[in-house]
């Protein structure tokens, strides 16, 4: 059932946070128990999981085996893939695939009935389910927001943001609720004696991002502030191929047109993932995205060129892309797509264990806000919908197998009384400091310049939404200045080597990445141009 963001009542139910893959499908799993789950935006819109073009990684297909997928996801992490975790999450993906069919999900079969299956970058087999090609996100979420619709368990609350993670005694309490776009509205208060936070990542703290509008890190920063752990913040990962279109956010070229034989190519016809990697077009995305990104830098632009490997196929293939093109006065049937990386996916979050319990007693996260050591410094292609169903089935279960506090007594007053609505100047701005200093390409100076402006920023911030997300990217800056070598998605130009020995996930706090805005001394130099 849907309620209106007015007949909010307190409550001691368990409450989900995020309209995504991971929040639906962990509510679907506690059913017959009572759940509230709050979205920000109505439910199917606002999430990353519905934009999500590629598909799922499922080790399903005749010959391929979840240790074979393991160990794809293994080698291309950086040297930073829990190994357990990764053989957990592909060992359940078969099971969790027919959950998902069980829902409604129309996955692509071929003409004998079995799941199709597509192959994308750093994949050693023909792994990937798909809907119609590159609707794999789109349809997933539109079949489970109908069955979460059907679920008279499911209490939903559209329209409102969580400003505010409660504690006390280091154990949840509640939350502190805002009506989203509206700052000036009066808050209100939620308990709580479980809350999954499922609410997405940080791309659109980038000015380059394929993320939606919601994807600010607002999840990740009311854990940190109430003094969860973080994992791996510095992380990001950058799709290669996000379409030049002028939009934003950027909308994205599916990595399954590589795939299917798409090359890329510069502004002079040149092939040049071919020098840089055996793997070319198919190479993992930290070898990808740098390759187009210095190609952009040298003036020489970068494209996506489908013409000779999908021709007058393209728009029946993959029609969401087609259908961005056309919108942006492009035929991928003729002509190459203009493209840059942009920020995707971010593999650090909330710190959790194997069940997606936090350090914060009674806090379980789930998808992208959550860090599990699935990714380490780079998510294989595809993996990223698959943890969020295998995580939230987890996060269910383990709620369901305890026996859960009375929630304690809330506040008597909340912590914000007034909002103000974050300043759209100072947002461009930050946006603007994550591109040019925290991101494809990183180093010391940028690094620094980005860490005193998100510290200054967070400390000054009169708007509860700008503070949230310059806590957010203060983590990634400054977790980024302290790791002193490039691994991964996380690659700096002063340390382009990795440090072999010992690769180490990082684990931080919100108190810790202050301490290095602290010790960052604020000595003048010159200013370092951003990206406006």
């Amino acid at each position: 059932m849907t309620d209106n963001i007015h007949n909010l009542a307190r409550t001691d139910e368990v409450v989900i946070v995020g309209g995504g893959l991971a929040g639906l499908f962990c509510a679907l799993k506690l059913a017959p128990r009572p759940v509230t789950l709050i979205s920000a935006a109505p439910l199917g819109q606002g999430a990353s999981s519905a934009w999500a073009q590629g598909g799922i990684a499922a080790a399903v297909a005749e010959g391929d085996t979840p240790e074979a997928h393991a160990a794809d996801t293994i080698a291309v992490g950086g040297g930073l893939v829990d190994e357990a975790v990764a053989l957990g999450i592909a060992r359940e993906a078969a099971p969790r695939i027919h959950d998902l069919l069980s829902y409604g999900v129309p996955f692509d079969r071929d003409l004998e009935g079995r799941l199709a299956v597509g192959r994308e970058a750093a994949h050693s087999a023909r792994r990937i389910v798909h809907v119609r090609g590159d609707g794999a996100g789109a349809a997933i979420i539109a079949a489970l927001t109908e069955a979460v619709r059907r679920t008279p368990s499911i209490r939903v609350i559209e329209g409102l943001i969580a400003e505010t993670l409660l504690t006390e005694n280091g154990a949840v309490t509640g939350l502190q609720l805002r009506e989203a776009g509206n700052s000036s509205a009066r808050p209100r208060l939620l308990a709580a004696r479980a809350v999954v936070l499922a609410t997405g990542g940080i791309g659109h703290l980038y000015a380059i991002t394929t993320n939606p509008l919601e994807a600010v890190g607002s999840g990740l920063a009311i854990a940190a502030r109430a003094g969860a752990v973080i994992a791996d913040p510095e992380f990001v990962q950058f799709h290669p191929t996000a379409i030049m279109a002028g939009s934003d956010p950027a909308p994205l070229a599916t990595e399954a047109l590589r795939g299917e034989g798409a090359t890329l190519i510069n502004g002079n016809g040149e092939h040049f993932m071919v020098a840089r990697h055996p793997l070319a077009e198919l190479a993992p995305r930290d070898i990808v995205a740098p390759g187009g990104f210095a190609e952009i830098a040298a003036g020489r632009g970068a494209f996506l060129d489908a013409r000779q490997a999908l021709g007058a196929r393209f728009a029946d293939k993959f029609p969401t892309v087609h259908a961005s093109c056309i919108a942006a006065g492009i035929d991928p049937a003729t002509q190459p797509i203009p493209i840059a990386p942009a920020a995707h996916y971010h593999m650090g979050g909330i710190a959790v264990d194997g069940r997606g319990r936090s350090s914060i007693d009674g806090l379980w996260a789930g998808g992208e806000v959550s860090s599990t050591g699935a990714h380490g410094a780079n998510r294989l292609a595809s993996n990223s919908l698959l943890e969020a169903v295998v995580y939230a089935a987890r996060i269910a279960d383990d709620i369901a197998g305890r026996a859960l506090p009375s929630p304690a007594r809330l506040p008597d007053a909340v912590v914000t009384p007034r909002g103000r609505a974050p300043d759209a100047a100072a947002v461009k701005r930050l946006r603007a400091t994550m591109s040019a200093c925290v991101g494809v390409v990183r180093d010391d100076d940028g690094l620094v310049e980005a860490v005193r402006s998100f510290a200054a920023l967070e400390r000054e911030a009169t708007s509860i939404t700008l503070r949230n997300m310059a806590t957010s990217a203060l983590l990634v800056a400054a977790s980024a200045w302290r790791r002193r070598e490039s691994r991964g998605a996380h690659f700096r130009s002063d340390h382009p080597a990795d440090i072999s020995a010992p690769a180490r996930r990082t684990m931080t706090s919100f108190a810790a990445v202050r301490e290095i805005a602290d010790g960052l001394s604020p000595s003048p130099r010159a200013a370092r141009p951003v990206i406006a």
